[in-house]
């Protein structure tokens, strides 16, 4: 059922710039869809394919990903831009989020041409026959260059595994040196596999030391606005990956268990926000501040807070 998978992504040079591209629905001139209506991978291929065919080149190529998700590479060109996610301006007018600085304009007219190409698409055509959200545009957004990152192994000492269905999680992973796998139906959205992921993951730690599940499907409720998709998908969670891990793990001699959310995503405003985030452990060695359940205004009522984020491994590994 599940396979140990590589991350399929391009092969950087220093001189490369990599934007997120998002396929999105505009509607009167605002970001009415951060993910066109969660578009199938199947579909978003295609487009993908035939945006390398009429806009690639030797300097600009896409890549694909997963349903929405996906790349774009530079080759050789310089940027110096601020862009703005689309999934935190929903219902914006797209005039006050475009990209501005160094290279906008190469950008702009990008986004500008897919949106000719996508225009009564074949893939369009079907969606709207089906109700679904279309197509619009792709939308560049989150660039960098090549990252380096240290391997987990070598700054503590275990070897990890991930299990997840969005690229940037993916991308990071294999920075770090950790195994991907693979697990059929996950989606990176509501109807993921939560099953399959839980089974992955306990099979996985016959032969990992760490393994990291990643669920992304709160995150996207909360971008659609819907707090009964947000609180069916984390009773998903609880009741099909938490507690059947939980319960795998007293099968091993020692053990610990970390639950945490990456960032909020308050449904009221379908954005990431800053706050700090609440989180849980618990196993070897480990003794709870408050013995409580687990939500945002117990975790506040602790008292305990690390400062940074990057610590918080370190903590609940060596701790």
């Amino acid at each position: 059922m599940t396979g140990v998978q590589t991350c399929a992504l391009p092969i950087l040079s220093a001189d490369n710039w990599v934007f997120r591209c998002n396929l999105v629905t505009i509607a009167d001139g605002k970001m009415a869809d951060h993910s066109a209506g969660h578009i199938s991978t199947e579909e978003a291929e295609k487009l993908i394919k035939e945006l390398n065919e009429r806009l690639g080149n030797e300097e600009i190529r896409f890549y694909a990903g997963l349903s929405y998700r996906h790349l774009l590479v530079f080759k050789g060109l310089g940027f110096d831009v601020q862009t703005c996610p689309p999934h935190d301006y929903i219902s914006t007018e797209i005039e006050k989020i475009l990209p501005r600085g160094k290279g906008s304009e190469l950008l702009i007219d990008l986004m500008a041409r897919s949106q000719q190409l996508f225009a009564n698409h074949d893939i369009n055509k079907v969606r709207a026959d089906l109700g679904e959200n279309q197509v619009s545009s792709i939308w560049l957004w989150g660039q960098g260059k090549k990252a380096r990152m240290e391997s987990f192994k070598k700054r503590f000492g275990i070897e990890g595994a991930t299990i997840t269905a969005v690229d940037l999680v993916r991308g990071l992973s294999k920075l770090i040196g950790f195994a991907l796998v693979d697990v059929p139906g996950a989606t990176g959205f509501v109807d993921t596999n939560y099953q399959g992921k839980a089974r992955a993951a306990i099979e996985a730690l016959d032969q990992y030391d760490i393994v990291f599940i990643h669920i992304e499907a709160p995150d996207e409720a909360s971008h659609n606005g819907s707090i009964e998709m947000k609180k069916k998908a984390i009773e998903q969670i609880d009741k099909y990956i938490v507690g059947p891990v939980l319960d795998a793990l007293q099968n091993h001699d020692s053990w610990r268990i970390l639950l945490a959310p990456d960032h909020p995503t308050p449904v009221l405003s379908r954005a990431h926000s800053p706050e700090p985030v609440p989180f849980a452990m618990a196993g070897a060695g480990i003794s709870g501040i408050l013995h409580t359940s687990f939500s945002e205004a117990n975790a506040a009522k602790s008292g305990f807070k690390i400062e940074n984020g990057f610590e918080l491994m370190e903590y609940f590994l060596k701790s």
